[in-house]
């Protein structure tokens, strides 16, 4: 199985998704510190010549790879994606399950803001503590976000190929 977390920067929400999924960072609905948001691999790193680029993490406990992609706003990557890997499925007769889960719905507006000044603007000692306050702000429904698409993931669906787009997470 193939769980890509994806969301417009590829490198806040969906780098924490990522070391939740890998237990990188503590499973409980505890707030995270500072240190443990800052270092979360690829939080705050990426820049925008990696939009669009499927980033690996890791893999799980059960052996299935973890991946991020940031989309910027285009809405028609995700879906793109998703008929390119049913399409290889067919031809090359791939099984694997993928998960595209999009973080996007947990990002506050501390954390928008912050991304904007850090990774837009370059002006890390305004972006950063916002990045950090939005992170405390959004980690508890990252952390439900993470729970659901695994059990997503651990479930019988017939389809190979599923998007979340997890709008309860707002």
């Amino acid at each position: 199985m193939i769980y890509i977390y994806n969301d417009y920067g590829g490198t806040h929400t969906t780098s924490l998704a990522a070391a939740y999924h890998l237990k990188q960072l503590p499973q409980s609905e505890r707030k995270l510190t500072t240190e443990e948001i800052l270092n979360v691999k690829y939080f705050n790193q990426m820049t925008k010549d990696d939009f669009g680029r499927i980033i690996f993490h890791g893999k799980d406990e059960e052996g299935n790879s973890v991946y991020t992609l940031g989309r910027k706003r285009n809405k028609l990557v995700v879906p793109a994606l998703k008929e390119l890997a049913l399409l290889l499925q067919e031809q090359y007769h791939f099984n694997d399950k993928i998960i595209f889960s999009n973080t996007s719905p947990t990002v506050p507006t501390a954390m928008s803001i912050g991304g904007f000044f850090s990774r837009g603007l370059k002006i890390d000692f305004i972006g950063v503590p916002l990045l950090v306050l939005g992170a405390k702000q959004c980690c508890d429904n990252i952390f439900r976000l993470v729970e659901n698409t695994k059990h997503v993931g651990s479930s019988s669906f017939n389809e190979n190929v599923i998007i979340l787009e997890n709008k309860m997470y707002k």
